[in-house]
């Protein structure tokens, strides 16, 4: 799968699911953030298991869900400013390898 898959899924999905509703950028952020607290509790759990502590979990299944579901609202909130994540993600990526000297490049 590519970022263009997902963007036009979200695209579509968005017509269906928020109908004519005119979503602001606070909700997508607020959505996000709540996103990426789930993937901090799944590991937090994680961590528990390899702590040795109760309240653990053994797996990355449910870890594996919140994670997409962060990319999910990084692109929904790209599609909303007509950001082609693809191009930022590979100018970033670039640009902090310039910073620190690596050769890897997108």
């Amino acid at each position: 799968m590519d970022l263009q898959e997902l963007r036009d899924a979200n695209q579509k999905r968005h017509v269906e699911w928020a109908k004519d509703a005119d979503i602001p950028l606070s909700f997508r952020g607020i959505e996000l953030a709540g996103e990426a607290g789930e993937v901090c509790n799944e590991l937090k759990k994680i961590e528990r298991t390899r702590l040795g502590m109760v309240g653990g979990k053994v797996g990355t299944q449910d870890l594996q869900e919140e994670l997409a579901d962060v990319l999910v609202c990084v692109d929904l909130i790209a599609m909303d400013l007509g950001i082609d994540l693809g191009e930022a993600l590979r100018a970033k990526f670039n640009k902090t390898s310039e910073k620190y000297g690596l050769a890897t490049r997108l």
